[in-house]
């Protein structure tokens, strides 16, 4: 290993474990090299990701703890220095939920600023089955190293696309996507809304939700059924709500669950 200083200017440092070997597992941004702190011993996930580095013909570097600290300035251990997140088209979204034969779930973010609450979003989805995440190509937080260190890199399995969000929903709408919003006190609740079908599901930033020429564009506007005195949930921990009912009424519905009753 080739000891390091400092990591390159030019690219990206993605720090933390799992967001490495998801970088190097994803394969979809060229990784210039990988770096590891003294003192970092061989674990599993340490041992997977050297060989995933050395399989792939990158460079290992030893640095010292200050090298891999995060915003927060605490050493993450490990790092990867990577090119920019390739983004993509709405188009491959929607032409990759069609090369699966299945009907698109997509997630729409409106101008999210945090990291953690888009990096939660992204591990959901990706855990969900969403097939894609749309984000504003402004006003927003984009995939940052941070995003990626919050999603624990399940955004480097993500087909993620920059658009203007109120033409990319009249785009899925146009091809038949049911587009929903997520509001608290919406007209409906999300409970009685068709899931299962093509779908998109909009989530509104922190403290201002969806924008109006947003909300107006979508389809239904649909909120959460709460029990407790708590009036709505931030918007991570809704919109994660939201791609776990989806991903369960297509689920049943796969197994035929779903299937008409007799009266």
């Amino acid at each position: 290993m080739r000891r390091r200083s400092r990591p390159a200017r030019d690219g990206e440092l993605i720090l933390g474990r799992n967001a490495v070997l998801e970088v190097l597992r994803a394969g979809r941004r060229r990784v210039r090299r990988v770096l590891i702190a003294d003192g970092v011993g061989e674990t599993e996930t340490v041992g997977r990701i050297i060989s995933l580095a050395a399989g792939r013909g990158v460079p290992i570097g030893r640095v010292g703890d200050d090298v891999l600290r995060g915003e927060d300035g605490k050493p993450h251990g490990m790092g990867a220095e990577a090119d920019p997140y390739p983004y993509v088209a709405l188009a491959d979204i929607t032409l990759a939920a069609a090369a699966k034969g299945e009907a698109p779930l997509i997630l729409l973010l409106d101008e999210l600023q945090d990291p953690q609450n888009l990096g939660t979003l992204l591990r959901t989805a990706e855990a969900a089955g969403a097939h894609g995440v749309v984000l504003p190509y402004r006003r927003a937080v984009g995939i940052t190293p941070a995003v990626v260190r919050a999603s624990a890199g399940a955004c480097e399995h993500m087909l993620i696309a920059a658009e203007n969000l109120a033409e990319a929903i009249q785009r899925l709408r146009d091809e038949g996507v049911l587009v929903v919003g997520l509001e608290p006190g919406g007209a409906r609740t999300l409970e009685e809304v068709e899931l299962a079908g093509p779908l998109g599901l909009v989530i509104g930033s922190e403290g201002a939700g969806l924008r109006r020429l947003v909300r107006d564009r979508c389809d239904i506007l649909a909120g959460l059924a709460l029990r407790g005195r708590i009036g709505s949930l931030n918007a991570a921990v809704a919109g994660s709500i939201a791609l776990y009912l989806a991903w369960v009424r297509r689920r049943e519905t796969i197994a035929g669950i779903d299937a008409p009753r007799e009266s």
